[in-house]
C-alpha cells in the first residue's frame, strides 16, 4: 500500500476534537435557546421554510452561535459560504459577491458566514452593506461583542439580532452524557466511568460555554476511563471565568458593582468584587473606580469615605494583586454601607451648566485680588470684608448675572 500523504474524510473527522465532532447537525439535537429555536419561534419556522433572513447572533463564547448557522447551512437550500473576519478581508468578500450573483443568474440563494463580524473594520463592513441591503445575500453574522457597539448601525439597521444566553447546566450536561454515549462521533466506544455528580461538576466549571464542557471531558477521558474529582482538578486548575476586560461583559460588571453598592448591598458588591479580581481585572483599574464612587455616591454624608478610598488605592499600588484583595474588599463593604449624598455631584454638575451657558463672566470688583498699585486704585478688593476679623454676611461672591444662584 503506498502512502500518499493525504488524510481523508474520516480519519479528519476521527482526529477532530471532540466538541467539532459533536456539533448538532440539526435542530432536534441542539440544545438550549429555546426561547430562540423553540417549536413556535420566528428563527424555527423562518429555517423550516427556507426563509432565513440577515441576521447577527450575538452570544458568549460556546453557546451555539458557529453551530446555529451550520444547522441553518444544513436545512437550507441557499449555497452557504463560511468566512472568518479574522483572516479573510475585502478580497475574500469580493469573491462571495461574484459566487452570489452568478448564483442569483441561476435563481439559486446565497447565504454568507461571517464569523466574529465584530473584528471587520468598519470599510469591510460598508464593502458588505449593499449588497445585503438589495437581497444578493442574506448575512448571518456571529459576534461575541455587543453589536451596538462593534458593527455598523446601518448594517444592524437591515438584519434582526438574534441573542444567544450562556447556556444552562442541564443543557450541558445533556451535551455531556451525549458525548460519553454516542459511539459514532462521541466517546462510547470507550466506556467512560463518570458519576452524575462528575457530569455536573464538568457543566458547573464550563461556565456556560458548550465546547469548553467538551474539551474538559475530552480531556479527562484522554487520560484515564475512569473520572474523578482529582483527575478533574488536574485538568482545570482554576475554574473559568467569563470576563472579555474590553468588552461589554467588562462594563455590565462593572455597573453592577456601582449598582450594589450605591443600594446598600455588601454581599451583592463583594461577590462583584470578586468576579472583577478572578477574572484578571487590574486591582488598580477597580480602585480608582470606588476613588470616584467615594465622592460622586458618598460624598459629604461620610467625608471619610474618600480617606478610606485613597488608602485602600495606594494599597493596591504597593501591594498589588492578590494581596490587595482585602483591602479592597474592606472598602466595597465600607462604601456599600455609607450613608449616601450626592450633593457635591449635582452641585458641580449645575455650576459647570451655568459656565457652559453664561461664558467668562467677570469676578466682582470686591472679591478681586489687588497685588499692584495700579489694580487698587482700579478698584480691586475695594470693598472686601475680611471673614475672620470683621462680619461679612451679604457679601456676594459670584458674577451679578447669578447672584442668589444655588447649587447645593
Amino acid at each position: 500500500m503506498r502512502y500518499t500523504g493525504a488524510m481523508t474524510k474520516e480519519t479528519q473527522f476521527q482526529n477532530a476534537p471532540l466538541a467539532d465532532r459533536m456539533r448538532p447537525q440539526t435542530l432536534e439535537e441542539f440544545f438550549g435557546q429555546q426561547e430562540l429555536v423553540g417549536e413556535q419561534s420566528f428563527l424555527k419556522k423562518a429555517i423550516e421554510a427556507d426563509q432565513v433572513p440577515s441576521m447577527i447572533l450575538w452570544g458568549p463564547p460556546g453557546s451555539g452561535k458557529t453551530t446555529l448557522a451550520a444547522i441553518i447551512a444544513n436545512e437550507t437550500k441557499a449555497e452557504f459560504i463560511k468566512i472568518s473576519a479574522v483572516t479573510s478581508g475585502i478580497k475574500e468578500l469580493r469573491k462571495t459577491i461574484s459566487k452570489a450573483e452568478e448564483n442569483q443568474w441561476q435563481q439559486k440563494k446565497t447565504i454568507l458566514f461571517v464569523d466574529e463580524i465584530h473584528r471587520w473594520n468598519k470599510a469591510q463592513q460598508d464593502a458588505l452593506l449593499p449588497h445585503v441591503e438589495r437581497g444578493l445575500m442574506t448575512l448571518i453574522g456571529a459576534t461575541t461583542e455587543n453589536p451596538s457597539f462593534e458593527v455598523n448601525s446601518a448594517l444592524v439597521s437591515r438584519t434582526r439580532v438574534f441573542v444567544l444566553s450562556k447556556l444552562e447546566v442541564k443543557d450541558l450536561e445533556k451535551i455531556i452524557q451525549k458525548a460519553l454515549t454516542d459511539k459514532e462521533k462521541g466517546l462510547g466506544e470507550k466506556e467512560i466511568e463518570i458519576t452524575p455528580e462528575m457530569v455536573k461538576e464538568i457543566a458547573l466549571l464550563a461556565n456556560g460555554d458548550a465546547r469548553m464542557a467538551l474539551n474538559t471531558l475530552e480531556a479527562a477521558a484522554n487520560q484515564s476511563n475512569i473520572i474523578t474529582r482529582e483527575l478533574l482538578r488536574q485538568i482545570i486548575q482554576k475554574s473559568h471565568l467569563y470576563y472579555d476586560k474590553g468588552g461589554e461583559e467588562h462594563y455590565n460588571i462593572i455597573s453592577a458593582l456601582h449598582k450594589s453598592m450605591r443600594g446598600g448591598d455588601a454581599d451583592a458588591s463583594v461577590y462583584w468584587l470578586a468576579r472583577m479580581l478572578e477574572g484578571g481585572e487590574q486591582p488598580t483599574y477597580v480602585a480608582r473606580r470606588l476613588l470616584r464612587f467615594a465622592s460622586e455616591d458618598i460624598g459629604l454624608a461620610d467625608n471619610f469615605a474618600l480617606v478610606l478610598a485613597n488608602n485602600v488605592f495606594d494599597a493596591c499600588h504597593k501591594l498589588g494583586y492578590p494581596e490587595c484583595s482585602v483591602h479592597l474588599s474592606q472598602l466595597v463593604i465600607y462604601l456599600a454601607k455609607a450613608p449616601k449624598s450626592v450633593s457635591a455631584y449635582f452641585a458641580y454638575n449645575k455650576a459647570k451648566k451655568d459656565v457652559e451657558e453664561y461664558g467668562n463672566l467677570p469676578v466682582p470688583m470686591h472679591i478681586r485680588n489687588a497685588p499692584t498699585k495700579l489694580m487698587e486704585k482700579l478698584g480691586y478688593g475695594k470693598g472686601y470684608k475680611y471673614t475672620p476679623v470683621e462680619d461679612s454676611e451679604g457679601q456676594e461672591y459670584l458674577p451679578a448675572k447669578l447672584k442668589n444662584k444655588k447649587y447645593i
